[in-house]
């Protein structure tokens, strides 16, 4: 098996809100894309997974939902103080797991989405 993850979708039930807390903290462009009954605001691939935001019948945020684990290399605290300032709220502070795996820290995004944020410093 290559990877595991292929691709993630992110439930939003406020479009342009979302889009607008993703850009703010991963300082990038979310591409917006309408297929059919569905908006869709689509992360840059530079090469591995990518994913999109995702509004429409049949996504709804969720603290109970799967957890994506989300690159915040080189220090996850800059995007965790960047979620707070857009509306995000932190579930658990930046911690160690281990020297070899990194930090962690779970947010809230502004749709009440549950998030970890990884990084190795």
């Amino acid at each position: 098996m290559e990877r595991l993850i292929n691709w993630f979708e992110i439930p939003v039930l406020e479009f342009y809100r979302a889009k607008a807390f993703y850009e703010y903290v991963f300082q990038t462009d979310l591409t917006i894309s309408a297929l059919g009954a569905y908006t869709m605001g689509f992360f840059p691939q530079d090469s591995g997974p990518s994913g999109a935001i995702v509004q429409g019948e049949g996504y709804q945020p969720s603290v109970y939902g799967p957890r994506l684990y989300l690159n915040c290399n080189p220090d996850l605290q800059v995007f965790v103080d960047r979620a707070i300032e857009a509306g995000g709220k932190i579930i658990v502070p930046k911690m160690l797991i281990t020297e070899e795996v990194g930090f962690v820290a779970f947010i809230l995004d502004c749709e009440g989405n549950a998030l970890a944020f990884h990084s190795m410093g």
